[in-house]
């Protein structure tokens, strides 16, 4: 294992090398935006890409993955080539950060108890245990604009920026509406929440068929398009560009209400 700097977004643990090396992988999963790799230790190494972050593996000395054969020689590494894990099965693993916002943590478990996530994130959004009753249990009390609620992890998991942009157009919702609208007066679901609840799985199912990269926008339906016509039938509006949370936020003032 190779470590080219001592932090990421945060330092790394002073025996962070120790308690890898020598380590059976025993699974990867994924909670949320965070990478999991559990340890035959016990360890769970936790793992955030950030803004920029990205893994690519060298199988055999030839890049795994698209483009161009990459034999790897440390000697080589680019310039942002922050981690480098060699696996015992001669595969390489390196985790490349240009803007270094990602970070790496080891999660004891007899410490950290077994899940660490109770009462910090949300549930996943395609898990059948985020229904309209579980978002308004989340929203019943929030005095933020829907966009920024939909972005705190605690009410739902793993939702970024572009996709809630995009499944509040679905919904035709405005970013701008109050949270605490989508919840009845006795506490229920209103029908525009059942609405927003398959618009933000319809929008994540889509992504993954499509294979959606953040850097293109030509099949998303609003972000990155101001000053575009509305996709949606019938309306002719315009998609109009604001600011919310210091993020960009892509609607149709016409048919989002």
């Amino acid at each position: 294992m190779l470590m080219r700097r001592p932090d990421l977004r945060y330092p790394f643990p002073g025996d962070f090398v120790r308690r890898l090396e020598g380590q059976t992988v025993r699974a990867v999963t994924r909670r949320a935006k965070y990478l999991l790799v559990e340890l035959a230790s016990g360890d769970v190494l936790m793992m955030h890409l950030g803004m920029s972050g990205s893994f690519r593996v060298v199988k055999n000395g030839a890049r795994v993955g698209r483009g161009n054969p990459y034999y790897y020689q440390p000697a080589e590494l680019e310039a942002h080539d922050h981690v480098v894990f060699e696996m015992s099965s001669g595969s390489t693993v390196i985790f490349n950060d240009p803007r270094r916002f990602g970070f790496m943590k080891i999660l004891d478990a007899t410490v950290d108890g077994g899940d660490w996530t109770t009462g910090v994130i949300g549930p996943e959004p395609l898990d059948r245990a985020f229904t309209a009753e579980a978002l308004v249990r989340a929203l019943r009390r929030r005095k933020t604009s829907l966009k920024a609620a939909l972005l705190d992890q605690r009410v739902v998991a793993g939702l970024g920026n572009i996709y809630v942009s995009e499944a509040l157009h679905r919904a035709a919702l405005s970013p701008k509406r109050k949270a605490s609208t989508l919840v009845t007066r006795g506490g229920a679901p209103a029908p525009r929440c059942e609405a927003l609840v398959t618009a933000i799985k319809d929008t994540l199912r889509d992504a993954i068929a499509h294979r959606h990269r953040p850097s293109g926008s030509d099949r998303f339906l609003v972000y990155d398009h101001e000053g575009e016509r509305c996709p949606r039938r019938g309306c002719g509006g315009v998609i109009a560009r604001i600011t919310q949370g210091g993020r960009s936020t892509f609607f149709c003032p016409v048919c989002q209400k």
